[in-house]
């Protein structure tokens, strides 16, 4: 039995006293939103001393804290009932109270505190982190409209703020009391930390992100308004605000540099005065000791900055000399690095370093004058140790500063972390390779099978026996010989089945799209980069929908081909992207004839949620990244999880997800990061263009009238990219026509592969679930802790 049979369970006398408390009416007459607001309130109230013991009990000990720019949560009350196992509990109080539990669930926003992958990725971890009861907090900023929520207009992409919290949010607490002082050399402001509990699944521990908010040191100049200068009176007020409006401002422009290195600055050093002062709390004054009781993961450049910054908290606030603060610093934080491109790595021109803080500026120069001196005792080259160095060109350069003082720099795939060790950072690993290591990421079975997907949990528990499995994935891995027994195939089958009559369902209340639950569906859902290549998955519905239309081609088996993703406010080319995926999906859903074998779908404002419709519905993952340039990937890992097939390339943990489901059970297509120099070097994309069947009428519909721009250019543009660069830049960077036959004949022969044999279809997606194991975030997890960070599960009895 799970300890968390203590926990009181949810009664109709309690959920309805937050209910009338949130509501100010009756619970039969609360809206769906008041009633969510109430329901939370009360598990709130049901964790809150296991809450409060569980951050006793880690302050005493070796802790680790994660540093992150965004930590994109989702919905926090299913996946808190789920963990503490009140969802049948809560089910009977809210039905017992004239509601259903499902659309008080739907009334959540999800909390927007991140973009794409990197967020979501530390939101599993904590998740795995609370449940392994390990002394791990998060660190980051609580942002009030996060990236931006995205609407269509005439298929274009519209920002709008996201105001996920304007009407309040129960799951985070203030704790004034906790506050701190942040200085820059032209603001000071008050840092106030909001925590978020973090619960675990079979576990009394609760674990904390604390998020910190800027607010001014005084909230309103009465003095300026009353004396009607009422502008004058919130100007201050405003730019500290500023700070956490919105996650990655556009820094096209100098001033969203300065901001964004505002914004980082702000929370890293507002989370180290709190650990500092924890330290103290706990150990006394003596600092000497602190890397014993504290390691810090740098998740990404965006939080580097805490590295000079905890240099001048140790010799400007606590008086120790370089030396000392250094060889703590050097003991304390650990680096995870997420891309392959070098140019592509956080840096930032010294002005804004000397506009901001100059003593870090100091700090900065001072570590690259050592940095410079060990170099050449090293007996480095000139050109080799300028380029290492923290500070060039008039460029402060933060992954150099993170791999010089972190005693850990990990990739996040296992191809990965061979790229950086030979590429990316490859003079680093030349001195110290002691240092480098892989973790592969993964992504925590709670949401994103259990929580998400009912049908396929409640099946996997029926075959194991026992829910073993929710939080040791590997105990999956005994189920792989019931490939052969068909009852079990067919009951995936249905699982399968129904899942996808309910997304046909959301998705048609959602946009009014009506699409066949019957057909495969194709998915490609992540953040829209040139690198991950929708472009080359819209060519081929283009392709497919000509050779329908024009070609007469039989026997095509029905397809939705669904599209979710969001692109950087300022990244056009990315934005072309979507208007091109909607001006397709136009085109498709509108033929009378072709839209009854294929239909499009672009899914507006693609987050966590909806993701959590998409997955579990999902037969086909797309993930078609140029090989070399993908780190890892996270939704390849969701969709094997659970039970979708990966089409893709050889490119980061699709490697190791072939390596364990087998090359029959997975489909792979493209050139390989090996082959690729070789191949560029004779790589003429105008002979592709005209050579490939099917790729230059494709190529030619994006500016001969098939499809609509709105007069833009963006699709004269998109076509240039691929062809000659418009002239100014290489073309066909990310070698989509290189790779479209490959693409197009392994994508033919996956959807004829699905309607040749159910049965057989469904064993391969059975072994995909059953390896899955490799992928928990609990593995990812147990080996930071076990290999990088040395810390110890702190269980509260």
């Amino acid at each position: 039995m799970s300890s968390n049979a203590q926990i009181p369970p949810l009664s109709t006398t309690t959920v309805g006293g937050h209910v009338r408390a949130a509501a100010g009416t009756s619970p039969q007459t609360s809206p769906d939103r008041k009633f969510w607001f109430g329901l939370s309130r009360n598990v709130m109230e049901q964790l809150a001393d296991r809450w409060e013991d569980t951050t006793q009990a880690y302050s005493a000990t070796r802790q680790q804290h994660y540093f992150s720019a965004e930590f994109l949560m989702g919905r926090a009350l299913l996946n808190n009932l789920t963990n503490l196992e009140l969802v049948e509990d809560a089910e009977q109080a809210v039905a017992e109270l004239g509601h259903n539990l499902s659309d008080i669930l739907e009334s959540e926003n999800d909390a927007a505190l991140g973009n794409g992958g990197l967020g979501r990725l530390a939101a599993c971890f904590l998740d795995s982190c609370a449940t392994q009861d390990l002394p791990v907090t998060g660190y980051g900023i609580l942002y009030r409209y996060g990236l931006f929520k995205q609407t269509f207009d005439h298929g274009f992409q519209v920002e709008h703020p996201d105001a996920w919290k304007e009407d309040g949010y129960p799951f985070v607490v203030r704790r004034a009391e906790q506050q701190r002082i942040v200085t820059f050399d032209d603001m000071i402001l008050r840092a106030v930390p909001y925590d978020m509990p973090i619960t675990g699944y079979g576990t009394k521990n609760v674990g904390t992100l604390r998020l910190w908010k800027a607010e001014p040191m005084e909230e309103f100049d009465y003095d300026a308004f009353n004396s009607q200068r009422f502008t004058d009176a919130i100007v201050e007020r405003e730019a500290v605000m500023d700070l956490c409006r919105v996650l990655y401002p556009n820094d096209t422009t100098y001033a969203g540099k300065v901001l964004r290195v505002r914004q980082q600055y702000f929370f890293v050093s507002a989370s180290l005065q709190a650990m500092i002062a924890n330290y103290i709390e706990q150990h006394g004054e003596d600092l000497s000791d602190f890397a014993k009781y504290n390691c810090i993961q740098l998740n990404d450049t965006h939080p580097v900055l805490a590295i000079p910054e905890l240099m001048r908290l140790l010799m400007d606030d606590h008086k120790l000399g370089w030396d000392a603060a250094w060889k703590i610093v050097t003991e304390t934080f650990a680096y995870t690095n997420h891309t392959v491109l070098a140019e592509a790595l956080e840096q930032w021109n010294v002005t804004i370093f000397q506009q901001l803080f100059n003593r870090i500026f100091e700090i900065v120069c001072e570590i690259d004058r050592r940095f410079r001196e060990d170099m050449r005792a090293r007996g480095l080259s000139e050109d080799t140790i300028t380029y290492m160095s923290p500070v060039h060109d008039g460029t402060v350069h933060m992954a150099w500063i993170a791999c010089y003082a972190a005693y850990s720099i990990n990739g996040v795939a296992a191809l990965h972390t061979e790229i950086i060790k030979a590429e990316t950072l490859r003079e680093w690993h030349n001195i110290w390779p002691e240092k480098f290591n892989n973790k592969t990421n993964g992504v925590t079975p709670r949401r994103w099978l259990k929580m998400c997907n009912p049908r396929l949990s409640e099946l996997l528990t029926k075959r194991s026996g026992s829910d073993a499995w929710v939080t040791d994935l590997d105990e999956l891995k005994k189920l792989r010989d019931l490939t052969e027994d068909d009852e079990v195939m067919r009951e995936l089958a249905e699982v399968k089945a129904a899942n996808k009559r309910d997304f046909a369902q959301w998705i048609e209340d959602r946009q009014g799209i009506t699409i066949d639950p019957e057909s495969i569906y194709d998915v490609q859902i992540k953040r829209l980069h040139e690198y991950k290549r929708q472009l080359m998955n819209a060519l081929y519905v283009l392709d497919l929908y000509f050779r329908i239309k024009e070609d007469g081609e039989k026997n095509i088996p029905a397809r939705t081909f669904i599209f979710g993703a969001k692109a950087a406010p300022g990244y056009v080319r990315a934005k072309a992207i979507i208007k091109l995926i909607n001006e397709i999906a136009n085109l498709v859903n509108n033929d009378p004839e072709v839209s009854k074998i294929i239909k499009v779908v672009f899914v507006e404002n693609y987050n966590v949620s909806p993701a959590e419709h998409i997955i579990p519905a999902a037969d086909v993952s797309e993930q078609i990244s140029t090989a070399g340039k993908e780190a890892s990937g996270t939704s390849n890992m969701k969709f094997m999880m659970n039970g979708a097939l990966t089409l893709g390339t050889l490119d980061g943990a699709n490697v190791e997800i072939v390596d364990s489901v087998g090359d029959e059970n997975a489909y792979i297509f493209g050139a390989k990061v090996e082959e690729l120099p070789e191949l560029r070097a004779h790589y003429n994309p105008a002979q592709v263009y005209e050579t490939v069947p099917g790729l230059k009428r494709a190529l030619d519909a994006l500016v001969d009238g098939t499809l609509n721009d709105g007069h833009s250019g963006m699709f004269h543009d998109l076509r240039a990219s691929l062809l000659d660069g418009g002239g100014w830049e290489t073309p066909d960077v990310y070698y989509v026509l290189g790779d479209f036959a490959s693409y197009r004949e392994t994508r033919d022969r996956m959807a004829a592969d699905y309607v040749a044999e159910p049965l057989d279809w469904a064993r391969k997606c059975w072994v995909n679930i059953c390896e899955s194991g490799r992928f928990s975030s609990d593995r990812t997890i147990n080996d930071y802790a076990e290999e990088v960070w040395k810390i110890s599960p702190a269980a509260i009895s």
